[in-house]
C-alpha cells in the first residue's frame, strides 16, 4: 500500500478509524511513516499525536485499544481508514464515539441484542431479561418454544395484529437464546451469507 506521507509539509495524514462490526466512525487521529510502522508491527491503532509530540497508541493509559483488522488508503494515498476492533469506550469523555454516538449497528435488531446483554449483566431484579436468565437455558429454550408454538397458531389465523404481535415475541426470545448459548445475531447472518454463496 502507498501512502503519500511527504503531500502534508509535517508529514501526517489523517486517518479515520471505523468500527470493523458496526462500520461507526469512532474517532479521527494523524498517522506519520513511523507510527503507521508502529501499527502494522503491533496490530494496535498507533497515532502521532500534536499535542504530545510523539508516537501514542490508543489506549496506552485507559487500556481501550484498536485492535487492527484492516488499513485502506483513499485514491489520493493521503488519508488512511482503518478498520478496528475497539476494546472499551474509544473517547476520552469515555463515549463510545468522539461523536458521543453509541456504537451499535443502525439496524434495530442489533441494538436490541445490545440491550439484552446490558439487562443480562445488570442488577435490576425487576428485569423479565435478567430473571429469565436466572431460570437457565432450559427455561430460555422452553420460552422459544412456546413463543413458536403461537406463531403457528395465529398463522392460521387472520388477525394480522396478533400474528405480528406472536412473531415479535418469538424474535426477542430468539435473541435471548443466542445469548445463552454464546452465540449473536451477526454470528447466524455469517452462516446465511456462507450458505449464499454461489457453489
Amino acid at each position: 500500500m502507498k501512502i503519500d506521507f511527504a503531500k502534508y509539509a509535517d508529514g501526517l495524514v489523517p486517518a479515520v478509524v471505523q468500527d470493523f462490526h458496526t462500520a461507526k466512525v469512532l474517532m479521527l487521529g494523524f498517522v506519520n511513516e513511523e507510527s503507521y510502522k508502529k501499527t502494522e508491527e503491533t496490530g494496535l491503532v498507533t497515532f502521532f499525536s500534536r499535542s504530545k509530540q510523539r508516537l501514542w497508541t490508543k489506549g496506552e493509559e485507559s487500556g481501550n485499544h484498536l485492535q487492527v483488522r484492516q488499513i485502506l488508503v483513499d485514491c489520493d494515498n493521503d488519508t488512511l481508514l482503518i478498520k478496528a476492533d475497539p476494546k472499551g469506550p474509544v473517547c476520552h469523555t469515555g463515549a463510545d464515539t468522539c461523536w458521543s454516538e453509541r456504537n451499535h449497528k443502525d439496524d434495530f435488531l442489533y441494538y436490541l441484542e445490545d440491550i439484552i446483554k446490558l439487562r443480562r449483566g445488570s442488577n435490576d431484579e425487576t428485569s423479565y431479561v435478567k430473571k429469565l436468565f436466572g431460570k437457565g437455558i432450559n427455561k430460555i429454550a422452553q420460552k422459544v418454544g412456546e413463543e413458536a408454538v403461537e406463531v403457528v397458531i395465529e398463522a392460521k389465523d387472520v388477525n394480522r395484529d396478533l400474528f405480528l404481535g406472536e412473531a415479535a415475541d418469538l424474535l426477542f426470545h430468539y435473541l435471548i437464546l443466542l445469548q445463552a448459548k454464546d452465540c449473536s445475531l451477526e454470528d447466524v447472518v455469517n452462516v446465511l451469507q456462507q450458505r449464499h454463496q454461489p457453489k
